[in-house]
């Protein structure tokens, strides 16, 4: 092998193909599994502002809720993509796993559910899933039963690695600013930089829209593929000001019919640099709403990194 090939190879296993038809049916399946997940910590751990405390989080081997309070303990629920299983794990040292195989929705939530009670763990959540056309209520769900392990690991990588991107650029805000949160109804990874000011209450917008939107943000995230053709980055700017889909920015485009920034995984992964490149549509897409929406940016930035 090459340099060159040798430098490619390299990359492709930091920025993996994760080409949305190859995996449609797994991305499907996982998309259910992590609502149930995610729904166990929504219905468990203290409310927070703009619904964070119902996100997931990267960790070092999936996604995991992080540690959630259960009466005199904590417990924690990890997808591990690398061993492909889901593990359970409480503070009194309690661990059950779930192998992640081919299984339906259905049977994962009732398994699920019987390893959490097993353990002292009995949580009621609402069954129906969030965000998805025509959703099929957990316990009854058998027609979602895919998971090819190869592309549930490429899909953590990904997430895995722009994660880091995005930590890097939230570090470079001194604002209010949401962590990096995995948001199971979208299936999407996300930061939110805010303005301080409040924002007009949205016309008609439900409890969870009208919370989420309160106040001036600049969003960014990545999709695996949900509304597009295949997985892209997006940044949009709520409210939108003025003139915004005319801004100038350095790569990616300004969507017409989703109102937003888009930049596509594969022009981030064939590019030369792609964490340069991620990295200059986060940060051209920020500057270009803070401007026009008129942020006080000298008083929200960092003048240096760390």
């Amino acid at each position: 092998m090459d340099a060159a090939s040798a430098i490619d190879a390299s990359k492709d296993k930091v920025w993996p193909a994760l080409p949305l038809d190859a995996w449609t049916d797994t991305y499907a399946t996982l998309h259910m599994w992590t609502q149930i997940v995610g729904k166990i910590r929504l219905i468990s751990a203290p409310p927070v502002n703009h619904w964070w405390h119902c996100a997931l989080h990267l960790s070092a081997s999936g996604l995991t809720t992080t540690a959630v309070p259960y009466k005199d303990k904590l417990f924690e629920i990890e997808f591990d993509f690398i061993e492909h299983k889901l593990f359970i794990r409480t503070s009194d040292k309690v661990t059950r796993s779930l192998r992640l195989a081919p299984r339906s929705v259905a049977d994962f939530y009732q398994e699920l559910m019987s390893a959490l009670k097993s353990i002292g763990i009995e949580v009621a959540i609402f069954t129906k899933p969030q965000e998805v056309p025509n959703p099929i209520a957990f316990e009854k769900d058998t027609e979602h039963a895919s998971y090819d392990p190869e592309y549930a690991n490429r899909f953590w990588r990904v997430l895995s690695h722009t994660a880091v991107i995005f930590e890097e650029f939230r570090g470079r805000f001194i604002g209010k600013c949401s962590p990096v949160n995995f948001y199971w109804g979208s299936f999407d990874l996300a930061v939110t930089r805010f303005s301080g000011r409040p924002a007009p209450e949205r016309p008609g917008a439900d409890l969870i829209t009208r919370e989420a939107y309160s106040h001036e943000c600049i969003s960014a995230g990545f999709w695996p593929g949900a509304g597009f053709t295949g997985p892209a980055f997006y940044s949009y700017t709520a409210p939108a000001p003025p003139a915004l889909e005319t801004a100038p920015i350095p790569t990616g485009f300004y969507s017409g019919e989703m109102k937003e920034f888009l930049l596509t995984y594969d022009e981030v992964r064939n590019s030369a640099s792609p964490e340069d490149t991620l990295f200059k549509f986060l940060q051209g897409t920020y500057e270009a709403g803070a401007s026009l929406a008129h942020w006080d940016r000298g008083a929200l930035e960092r003048a240096t990194t760390i």
